[in-house]
């Protein structure tokens, strides 16, 4: 799906001065202590102070998606170069205008697809590391899919049950399709039998929950 850019936001073109522009503008969040070329904790919470945006603002998480970032609270000078040239962004007011874009565009059922698979793995932030644990997966999903049937009895769920400390990916992707599938009396939940065992589980705790 095509995505409208705002009016008066056009996209950066390779070898003009707005690939310079974009550079002064990673330079002026740029975290100058450090050996690499990126903008850390400090710069993004800057960053999102000039947007006039909450860090934990789900716009930041889709800002994040859109440039493709490979670490939580940092934006390399080529993640954020290519977002915002996607995005048709070279200044921070041109940035501000084009963000709430993003929500627009993850409505589309595959991009929102996208989406939900890039913020579970924006939350691995160890080497080799496969699972999430329960708490931040339900933080992440209230930004993620937020209004999506069964999102909140989900994450409520998710911080009272015992038998599960963390989630993997599989376990996080069923539930976008249950969330999408299931109806919300679940009536229909057993047309799928191979849901994973923690949604069995949640099956359970809502249908009690349902009859109290």
């Amino acid at each position: 799906m095509k995505r409208r850019r705002p009016a008066g936001v056009t996209s950066p073109r390779a070898g003009s001065k707005d690939v310079s522009k974009l550079d002064g503008l990673f330079d002026a969040y740029r975290d100058k202590e450090s050996s690499e070329d990126v903008i850390g904790p400090e710069g993004v919470e800057k960053l999102c102070k000039d947007l006039k945006v909450d860090p934990t603002d789900r716009l930041v998480l889709l800002l994040a998606w859109k440039m493709g970032a490979q670490k939580m609270g940092y934006f390399s000078r080529a993640e954020f170069k290519a977002g915002l040239s996607e995005l048709g962004a070279t200044s921070v007011a041109q940035l501000r205008k084009a963000l709430p874009t993003l929500a627009t565009e993850v409505r589309h059922p595959h991009t929102l697809e996208q989406f939900h698979r890039f913020a579970f793995c924006f939350c691995l932030t160890e080497p080799g590391q496969k699972i999430v644990d329960t708490d931040t997966a339900a933080q992440m999903l209230g930004l993620v899919l937020p209004g999506a049937p069964f999102v909140e009895p989900f994450c409520e769920f998710l911080t009272e049950q015992k038998d599960y400390k963390k989630i993997n990916a599989d376990q996080w992707n069923n539930f976008l399709r249950f969330s999408r599938e299931v109806r919300a009396d679940l009536s229909n939940v057993d047309d799928n039998p191979a849901w994973p065992v923690l949604l069995d589980n949640f099956v359970d705790w809502q249908r009690a929950r349902m009859q109290e």
